[in-house]
Parts: C-alpha cells; structure tokens; sequence
C-alpha cells in the first residue's frame, strides 16, 4: 500500500490542504453572502425566511469538512498501524462496524435536511405564486 496516496492521487497532505482551504472559504463565502443578502433583507419577515435557508447551506458545508476530517483522522490510524502493526488488521470489525453507522447516520440526516430545504423551497415558490 503508498502510505503517501489515499485514492486517485489524493495523498495525505492534499487532504489537510483541503480541509484548510474549505475552512478559509467558508469563512469568505459567508461574509460574502451575508454581505449580499444584508441589502435585499427589507423587512423582519424576509430575515425570517432567509434565515434558515442560509444556516442550512452551512450546516451541509460542515458536514463535508466533518467527513474530510473523519477521512483524515482514519488515514492517519492506517500509517500509524501500518508502521507499527505488519499483521494487516487495520480496523477492529467494532471499528469497522462503527465507521459504518457514523456514515450511514450522516447520509440520512443529509438526505433529511435537503428534503427539507427542497420542501421549503417548493412551499416558498408557492407562496409567491399566490
């Protein structure tokens, strides 16, 4: 196994970069959005709505880094193994096992949320309609 290379020339250190790189441009795309919307927010009402709409952009946008950081953090377990342990095991099945469910629970409550946000989109559409 390259210690060095994750998957599709990703290599270890390309992975912080990204978890670095993503943090600063969140940070920018926030100020920026929030830059943006500050001028078209006219009363309490549209604060209301765009409100959640935003804290549910960036909520998705963590998640991501939460999965690189998981992706980093089980990377760094393998070398450590790797470099220590010749005998192949890597994870224990209970790891394993577990690694799974924090995974499947994160797909479903992405899949919830953007059910969700497609739902309030639709019912905001709606209402303009009306």
């Amino acid at each position: 196994m390259d210690k060095n290379k994750i998957f599709d020339g990703k290599t270890f250190e390309d992975l912080t970069k990204d978890i670095y790189e993503n943090q600063q441009n969140k940070k920018l795309q926030l100020d920026l959005l929030i830059q943006e919307i500050h001028g078209m927010i006219q009363t309490m009402d549209d604060a209301v709505l765009i409100t959640p709409l935003i804290k549910e952009l960036f909520e998705v946008a963590i998640k991501n880094d939460e999965h690189l950081v998981k992706l980093a953090s089980v990377w760094q377990r393998i070398i450590g193994k790797s470099n220590n342990d010749e005998d192949g095991m890597l994870l224990s099945e209970s790891e394993k096992e577990d690694l799974i469910a924090a995974l499947q629970d994160d797909v479903d409550d992405i899949q919830q949320r953007a059910e969700k946000i497609k739902h309030e989109k639709e019912s905001n559409t709606k209402g303009f309609e009306a």
